[in-house]
């Protein structure tokens, strides 16, 4: 009994340290530490954007149509070669496609810089889309090679923490450094990508060996537009259009947000960007510290409904914002909300997959992409009638979402999660 005691201290002790050693285990594991850093930079590439481009787009005398044309291009480019590049790291290994797409968005990146008129930002827009879509797919399949199932929301965490620091560390230094000059942040960005790609070159193995990758598979695939509406059938299929769903929601936020702050509250491009770095430190805390303690406690199913949820509170909370203080406590709430959902989500449909890993996950970031696509369109265009009104339609997606995986997401709790219980 004194052992049994013992023992039962010693567990609670250690789950006070459970945080810092998630922590720990990153910063040990180079392999970790180098994806998490490529994913910050590149999607940097995407975030800092955001607090500038109404000023881009006005110095070039576009519209509102231009804005939400410039960020659903990335996401349609993302859309488009995400697959392919999935196939391609099955195919010849994920590093020559890390290499790549970090190589991609630097040049890109130095382009946008250079820009002097609205075609050249749709240019190097579209070109980083098509070229910085070949990391994250990779990033995820290097992570199912290399963690066990019942690890691998942990590890899926890390890359959301990663792609969260970027997405909105990004609008910081686009909004700081846009107040000196608008083309600064790109510069910044393609230098951080020549880093990222000279870690990955000396430092970052090959995860895939060559015995296990995908030669049967010929030709390119691109789109495959068949294939996705295939697998919206399979056995994962709803978690494909949880991907979606979530992202369209997310970019109701994120693709209107600068405009909204501006026009509600008159914020400049500064104060925005110090408003969503803020988030940013909230969105890496959960998904790189606790998403993976809460899906290790509670499985992958309980975490993607509850944040479903909380997530229909988190986009209604933002309207009763009334000043800079309350603007960053809902916004923070709305960010906790949502921030364990995509790796969720991810980890999932990494354990279900019956193909590659990176077919799994290119097709897990096409509907992603899908999502980012449709979501800024929609809302400017919701947004001209009602500027609440992207907001609103976030938290009503999100609602279906919740009432949809209480009766889909059943069944993938008992195939999903049975194995690791099994053990």
């Amino acid at each position: 009994m004194a052992i049994r005691l013992e023992w039962e201290n010693v567990k609670k002790i250690s789950a006070k340290y459970q945080v810092r050693s998630i922590i720990a285990r990153m910063f040990k594991n180079r392999n970790i530490a180098i994806l998490f850093f490529t994913l910050i930079v590149v999607m940097l590439g995407f975030g800092m954007i955001i607090p500038i481009l109404p000023f881009l787009v006005e110095k070039f005398g576009g519209s509102g149509v231009a804005m939400g044309m410039l960020m659903a291009i990335f996401s349609l480019m993302q859309f488009v070669f995400s697959p392919f590049w999935g196939d391609l790291s099955d195919r010849y290994g994920r590093k020559p496609l890390l290499l790549m797409g970090t190589l991609g968005n630097g040049l890109t990146m130095i382009g946008f810089g250079l820009a002097t008129n609205l075609e050249m930002l749709y240019l190097f827009r579209a070109l980083g889309g098509i070229l910085s879509s070949a990391t994250l797919p990779t990033a995820m399949a290097f992570i199912g090679d290399s963690t066990e199932e019942h690890e691998r929301g942990g590890g899926m965490g890390i890359v959301g923490a990663a792609m969260g620091v970027g997405m909105v560390l990004g609008p910081g230094i686009g909004g700081i450094m846009g107040g000196a000059s608008l083309q600064a942040p790109f510069f910044l960005s393609a230098v951080l990508s020549l880093l990222a790609m000279t870690l990955i070159w000396f430092f970052l193995p090959e995860s895939l060996p060559a015995e296990k990758r995908a030669f049967a598979v010929k030709g390119f695939r691109g789109p495959q537009l068949g294939t996705m509406w295939t697998a919206l059938f399979g056995p994962i299929g709803f978690l494909f259009v949880l991907a979606f769903l979530h992202n369209f929601a997310m970019t109701n936020f994120e693709g209107i947000y600068a405009y909204y702050a501006e026009e509600r509250y008159g914020y400049t491009a500064q104060t925005i960007g110090f408003i969503l770095t803020i988030v940013g430190l909230v969105s890496a805390v959960v998904q790189g510290v606790l998403t993976g303690i809460a899906t290790r406690k509670w499985g992958d199913v309980a975490v993607v409904k509850v944040s479903l949820f909380a997530s229909i509170f988190g986009f209604l909370l933002m309207l009763i914002a009334t000043n800079l203080s309350t603007v960053i406590l809902m916004t923070s709430l709305f960010i906790l909300s949502n921030a364990m959902l995509r790796p969720a989500v991810s980890s999932l449909i990494s354990k279900r997959a019956e193909s590659g890993q990176g077919v799994a996950m290119g097709l897990n970031n096409a509907f992603m992409s899908l999502g980012r696509v449709i979501g800024p369109l929609w809302a400017g265009m919701v947004l001209d009638v009602n500027i609440n009104f992207p907001f609103m339609t976030g938290a009503a997606i999100m609602l279906f979402g919740f009432v949809a995986s209480l009766f889909y997401l059943k069944k993938e709790m008992r195939k999903v999660e049975s194995p690791a219980t099994t053990e």
